[in-house]
């Protein structure tokens, strides 16, 4: 499986490598212009050199379109599904983001005064297409945990604008949770901030800071990695990798440094059968986590996009929140399996 994924990996790498080379191609031609009047005024030696430290910026700057795939979708930029198309409320939102970019979200309500008691969850995504694309997963929270949900469209993905970047991300997520602080028909003792693959970096993030995770009532995390570094290695095996020192790393996403600040009740799903995150990575995670009450939960048949499609995996959402909202000091650590049924 590993020599298989690395193939995937290294076809997908050149695929968006060559796609965002064509996109920065006035910078790739300038790079040639530069090349060419140095080696014909200086030699060789220089010109290489002068080519060699381009290359380099280049990669930097093309980092956040290798790591975002926002366009993953057909027209995902442009379309984004709405709540009704799996039979649930909403509210169509769009805000500021902490640094003034135009972020969309959909607020999913329960029904009548329920709305005012239930816990409220925010959903952050992964990496690809929008949160339209998560509305069958948004729906069996919504019937299952009987919870309210806000769904967050990170910066240059479906309907929000701006272009996704770490910084950015993180900042739409603490605009996001300071939104629902603004709210008067919540329960704002019970926020649970929900995030997946890429998402959970960012909910990571989120909860490290002192001032929101005091807002944050549960964390819960499902098929996150350690850091992008350590995603980059993982993927590609490449020696070299582990010599890059991490200011070449544009995107970091520390979840490993970070998740030690994390002192919110959390709950870890993590897939057994995720062939793109190591399920390894989700141990680590759990294991270095500052939170008292944490549960790892491992459900053999889930895969990185489709974990939420196993049977018993809303059942053990809501046994996690049902017994973090009765926790007493000093629990024990909880190691649960769901296998294929």
């Amino acid at each position: 499986m590993k020599s298989a994924l690395k193939k995937f990996s290294c076809s997908k790498f050149w695929q968006y490598f060559s796609l965002s080379f064509v996109k920065c191609w006035a910078i790739s031609g300038m790079s040639v212009f530069i090349f060419i009047i140095v080696y014909w005024i200086y030699g060789g030696l220089l010109a290489y050199c002068t080519l060699f430290v381009i290359i380099l910026v280049i990669l930097y700057q093309i980092q956040d379109n290798l790591l975002y795939h926002p366009e993953d979708s057909f027209q995902s930029r442009y379309y984004v599904q709405i709540p009704p198309v799996v039979g649930l409320p909403y509210e169509n939102i769009f805000l500021r983001s902490i640094d003034g970019t135009l972020i969309h979200l959909y607020f999913i309500a329960q029904i009548g005064e329920k709305s005012l008691t239930a816990p409220t969850l925010v959903f952050f995504h992964g990496n690809a297409g929008n949160m339209g694309h998560r509305l069958q997963n948004a729906s069996g929270l919504y019937h299952n945990l009987h919870c309210n949900i806000l769904m967050v469209e990170y910066r240059g993905y479906g309907l929000s604008s701006g272009r996704p970047s770490e910084e950015g991300l993180c900042m739409d997520a603490r605009a996001a949770v300071d939104y629902l602080s603004s709210r008067k028909d919540i329960n704002h003792r019970q926020i649970i901030v929900f995030g997946r693959s890429l998402g959970g970096a960012i909910a990571i993030d989120l909860a490290a800071r002192p001032e929101y995770s005091a807002k944050i009532w549960c964390l819960i995390l499902e098929n996150t990695f350690t850091s992008i570094p350590d995603m980059a290695d993982a993927l590609f095996q490449w020696r070299f990798l582990k010599s890059i020192p991490l200011i070449c790393y544009k995107n970091k996403f520390l979840s490993r440094q970070k998740i030690a600040r994390v002192n919110n009740p959390t709950l870890f799903v993590s897939g057994l059968s995720d062939a793109l995150v190591p399920p390894a990575m989700m141990t680590e995670l759990h294991n270095k986590c500052g939170s008292i009450y944490k549960q790892l939960l491992h459900i053999e048949a889930g895969t990185h996009n489709d974990t939420w499609t196993c049977s018993g995996y809303y059942t053990s959402i809501a046994n996690f929140l049902h017994s973090a909202a009765t926790f007493k000091p000093d629990p024990p650590i909880i190691i649960s399996s769901i296998k294929d049924v």
